[in-house]
């Protein structure tokens, strides 16, 4: 039997999942936690076995606390609740080491089935999950780090700058707003430790990273 631990900021939606678990015979005991924080020491005290993690927390994401709980308990299986199946969400989850994602609108009954396949070892991917979104796991775990911490819309943007392109010309690449890109390169040079797009560049073009085409 397995401990379960919900986690959620709406208290509504712990304790909906909370009575649908309790009638699973494979449960034996159900935690809840609503920040970040309380998931990780909920986890790790409580010795969770199986973890629905809501993606929104007031303290951070759930990307964030599932990366914190598999260092802590690496034996935990994490499915990730989301409202809506963003790739990058999705990438970012499997990056994280869950074992796989949901999204909120879906029956309970298909979370509480994602959780007992989790539970029992397997990976729940939703319908959305194409072929090319797993080849971006894939290819984001050969990129060494720090690259390996970028999103794919980071990877991205990363592409369009070794193209010699100007954030003007990415922009209009990704139909976003200059300031989108500004913003997204200042994430993009602290992730890999430079201060401009120069040494960007470099250090790309280092780890062999491909230009956009």
């Amino acid at each position: 039997m397995k401990r379960v631990l919900v986690v959620d900021d709406h208290p509504v939606v712990r304790r909906g999942l909370r009575a649908m678990l309790e009638s699973e015979s494979w449960v034996s005991e159900v935690l809840e936690a609503a920040t970040v924080a309380d998931a990780v020491r909920e986890a790790v005290a409580g010795q969770a076995d199986v973890i629905a993690m809501d993606f929104a927390l007031p303290d951070g994401d759930g990307i964030e606390a599932t990366r914190r709980i598999l260092a802590a308990r690496p034996s935990c299986r994490i499915v990730m609740l989301t409202m809506s199946d963003d790739q990058d969400v999705v990438i970012n989850a499997l990056r994280a080491g869950a074992a796989g994602f949901v999204v909120k609108d879906d029956d309970p009954d298909v979370v509480i089935d994602a959780l007992r396949t989790a539970g029992n070892g397997g990976v729940v991917l939703g319908p959305s999950v194409t072929a090319s979104v797993l080849d971006g796991v894939g290819r984001a775990k050969e990129l060494p780090a720090p690259f390996d911490r970028l999103t794919p819309r980071e990877r991205e943007i990363v592409g369009h700058l070794l193209s010699g392109e100007a954030n003007a010309e990415i922009a209009r690449h990704l139909t976003v707003s200059e300031k989108t890109i500004r913003n997204q390169l200042t994430a993009v040079f602290a992730k890999i430790g430079v201060t401009d797009r120069t040494q960007a560049v470099l250090r790309a073009r280092d780890v062999g990273m491909p230009p956009a085409h």
